[in-house]
């Protein structure tokens, strides 16, 4: 990799370690103030920005008769001049241009697809490492072609990072003849791979991956650095005494290069409001009966009396009462009960296990086992397990034979880990509304690309009803027109409980259907192919929100395409929008509409003080009128919205005082 790649992403110092990667930034409040200022007042791309992305794609067009006139073989040599140049002078305009071109001239006789002006603006951000805003259905995979092979030409390895395999694995089985034109190697990874598959996966030019695999990797090499450092003394010993030279630590990556993060909200603010852990399995010297004592305990005790339940934070809290009624319990017993904060910590944990996670919502019971249903995905994480005790509560409480329990060894949030990066760029088509966010965690710019043509998606407004059976009975009719209509139809639910509820309203009227939630995860590609056809009935949770691109079929687009029905919405606008975005893409005809009822999980977290007052407000038919349905959303999900940007700034704070505290103690990274 050539220094003047280094000095296009600005990077001075590298961290010392196992390889390549910024040092942690050690910006305060008022650099993070200015930077949401600054991500404010440019969000969406201020004009002459958006201006020099014009130019520049012009300048790609203009390369276009020139590289259409070469033969494949005149194509390939062209294709190895560009890397040496690459190689040498990094990603200059001049350079990029060329590039940009070649990949657009290769992608054409590849794969048949030609791309578009507006992609070879959104590919010119990311490589200036920007926040491409593309809307749904613009071709964001095809557009991350662009910088991905220049970057890799350069001489740095590039990570593509996907919210699920099933992602991963299409877009890389996808794109693999483009790279391949360019001699560029092609790695994937995704769950269950062996480490040895992973080393080779991540040792390619560009490698597709998922977020959550790729960071649960990094501290993987963490962990294996902490490890050799430990060792280094005795090491060291044993090669001044005349043993073998000390040899580097095997890493499953390669370094922090250049990453390009697809559905950059979800990632990097969605789910950045947990840390990611690695815990080791211990055995449980205290069995199944403590958490079986805790758990009766947990079910005697009073809501406000002994204890505050906190759902949005996901947080229980003894009061002084609770904390008495613990002491009570406790007399006399053994063990942990012995301890105060112990035993306090316990009943926080069966409570939450009690009161906080929900069957079929937060987890699935799967082969004799709790799995855990990634809510922003809605996909089954078989491999992981709560902390501190939950995972095991939450088996007792479903009466499984309980796991081993997991001490955490190592943690990083998604904040400090994709700063780490020496440069980050996104895609995505929901990402202006956090601009701000983008801007002062990880010093990115949002910039908003025009859509290559206008949308035609019918926007059919919302209904908000009295309760659910008046919902599902909204939705039951509606998926029957539609039916008869001969067009495809997808029914967004938030959980797996509401997709086997809408399944179920479905299936009593008749209505053949496909449901696809985390039970069904196995089938996605089978059902997403189908999903396209005439009278055709989807029922899907989040799985079919986020880069789920459905294929219609010649008569369902005459008959006017897919309709989308949102049957309750999610905490961010910005989600909604995603699901909505599956119909009307590149052109196509299509509609959505949101069915909700007032007794939806959102109304209920965050505007429970209204909704009797606005139950007494409901038609004779049960529908809430229009207006005040629409500000009972716009003021639910901006109250979620704050309530979870408060989540990710605190949990930004905890990670840096916990950083401190260990680099204080000599055991930081």
């Amino acid at each position: 990799m050539s220094r003047a790649l280094l000095e296009s992403w600005r990077v001075d110092e590298l961290a010392s370690g196992l390889y390549a990667e910024r040092r942690d930034l050690k910006d305060s409040r008022v650099d993070r103030l200015i930077a949401r200022l600054i991500g404010r007042w440019g969000r969406g791309g201020l004009p002459l920005r958006l201006r020099r992305l014009r130019r520049f794609a012009d300048r790609v067009e203009a390369l276009a008769g020139d590289l259409g006139s070469l033969d494949t073989e005149q194509l390939r040599q062209r294709a190895a001049a560009l890397r040496a140049t690459l190689t040498v002078a990094g990603p200059t305009d001049a350079a990029a241009a060329e590039s940009f071109a070649l990949v657009r001239e290769v992608c054409s006789r590849q794969l048949g697809l030609r791309h578009y002006p507006v992609q070879l603006i959104g590919g010119y951000a990311m490589l200036r490492g920007a926040l491409a805003e593309m809307q749904t259905g613009e071709g964001k995979t095809l557009t991350a072609v662009l910088p991905a092979v220049t970057v890799a030409l350069a001489g740095a390895p590039v990570h593509v990072i996907t919210v699920n395999a099933y992602l991963a694995a299409r877009d890389a089985e996808y794109l693999t003849p483009v790279y391949a034109f360019f001699g560029l190697r092609v790695g994937l990874v995704v769950p269950d791979q062996e480490s040895a598959q992973r080393v080779e996966s991540y040792g390619a030019d560009v490698t597709y991956c998922v977020n959550k695999d790729l960071v649960f990797d990094y501290l993987r090499d963490r962990i294996t650095q902490k490890r050799v450092r430990a060792r280094t003394r005795a090491l060291l010993d044993g090669w001044l005494a005349g043993g073998r030279q000390p040899t580097k630590p095997a890493a499953l990556l390669r370094g922090l290069y250049f990453a390009i993060v697809d559905e950059a909200d979800s990632v990097l603010i969605d789910e950045a409001r947990t840390p990611l852990i690695i815990a080791s399995d211990v055995d449980d010297a205290n069995g199944r009966a403590l958490y079986e004592q805790a758990l009766a305990l947990a079910g005697s005790l009073l809501s406000r009396e002994h204890y505050r339940l906190r759902p949005n934070e996901r947080s229980i809290e003894l009061t002084d009462a609770g904390r008495a009624a613990v002491a009570e319990f406790s007399a006399g017993l053994a063990g942990l009960w012995n301890i105060a904060r112990a035993r306090e910590e316990l009943l926080e944990q069966a409570l939450s296990a009690l009161h906080l996670f929900q069957r079929d919502r937060h987890y699935i019971i799967a082969d004799d086992k709790v799995q855990i249903v990634d809510e922003y995905t809605g996909r089954v994480m078989a491999d992981r397990s709560w902390e501190r005790g939950l995972h095991q509560m939450i088996e007792v409480k479903e009466q499984l034979e309980i796991s081993k329990r997991r001490d955490t060894i190592s943690r990083i949030t998604y904040q400090r880990f994709f700063r780490r990066y020496l440069c980050l760029a996104g895609m995505t088509g929901t990402a202006v509304e956090v601009a701000p966010e983008m801007r002062s965690v990880f010093a990115m710019d949002v910039v908003r690309i025009p859509p290559n043509r206008p949308s035609v998606r019918r926007d059919l407004g919302q209904r908000v009803f009295l309760d659910g059976p008046r919902r599902w009975a909204a939705v039951v009719e509606r998926a029957r027109e539609m039916r008869a209509a001969g067009r495809a139809l997808l029914i967004g639910t938030r959980s797996v409980a509401a997709s086997e509820a809408a399944s179920l309203s479905l299936t009593a009227a008749g209505l053949p259907h496909e449901i696809l939630n985390a039970r069904q995860d196995q089938r996605e590609a089978e059902i997403i192919s189908q999903a396209g056809q005439p009278g055709r009935i989807t029922v899907a949770t989040n799985m079919a929100g986020r880069g789920t691109d459905i294929l219609l079929s010649p008569e369902v687009r005459q008959a006017g395409g897919l309709h989308v029905i949102l049957s309750e919405f999610h905490d961010a606008a910005r989600i909604d929008r995603q699901l909505f975005g599956r119909a009307g893409r590149q052109g196509d005809p299509g509609s959505c509409e949101a069915i909700v009822s007032l007794d939806d999980e959102l109304f209920l977290a965050h505007a429970s003080r209204w909704l009797g007052w606005l139950r007494g407000r409901v038609s004779p038919a049960g529908v809430l009128p229009a207006h005040l349905g629409r500000l009972l959303r716009q003021s639910a999900q901006a109250a979620a919205e704050r309530q979870h940007s408060r989540i990710r700034q605190l949990t930004v704070e905890m990670d840096k005082r916990m950083q401190q505290s260990l680099a204080f103690a000599g055991r930081g990274e």
